[in-house]
C-alpha cells in the first residue's frame, strides 16, 4: 500500500479570512495558500507550522454551513504516492460513497473521497505542494 502519512484534517468554516486569521494569532499556525476550488465556490485556506512534510489544517468555506458543532471537521486526508494506483486498489474493495473520478484542483494537486465504516469521509490526496 503506497498511503504515506496524514496529509490534512479539513475544517468547515463559515468565514475564510476571519478563521485563518484565527489559527494564526490562537494557535500560532501559518497561512501557506489559498485556492478556489474547481466548482467555483469553495474555498480552500491550508495552514502549518511551517515545517516539511508536515500535518497541515485544511479550511474549507463554502462546503456546508448547518452541521451541528460536532460535524465541523469535514475529513481526513491521508498522502499516496500514486493516485490513480490507489483509486483502483480502493475500487476494488467494498466501501462507500466511492467519488465516480478523481479531481483535479486548480494547483495540480489530486484527490478523491471514500466513507469510512462509520460514514466518516476519508480522502486520498497527491500533493504538488511538496
Amino acid at each position: 500500500m503506497a498511503v504515506k502519512r496524514l496529509e490534512h484534517v479539513g475544517v468547515m468554516v463559515a468565514n475564510l479570512e476571519a478563521s485563518i486569521a484565527f489559527y494564526e494569532k490562537v494557535i500560532g499556525l501559518t497561512h501557506k495558500g489559498t485556492l478556489l476550488h474547481t466548482n467555483g465556490v469553495i474555498r480552500l485556506g491550508f495552514l502549518g507550522f511551517g515545517a516539511q512534510g508536515e500535518t497541515e489544517v485544511e479550511l474549507i468555506e463554502g462546503y456546508n454551513s448547518g452541521l451541528p458543532q460536532e460535524g465541523k471537521v469535514h475529513h481526513l486526508a491521508f498522502t499516496v504516492d500514486d493516485i490513480e494506483a490507489e483509486y483502483t486498489r480502493i475500487q476494488g474493495l467494498s466501501v462507500e460513497q466511492l467519488d465516480e473520478e478523481i479531481v483535479t484542483l486548480p494547483n495540480g494537486s489530486r484527490y478523491f473521497f471514500f466513507n469510512g465504516l462509520d460514514g466518516e469521509r476519508i480522502e486520498f490526496f497527491e500533493t504538488t505542494r511538496g
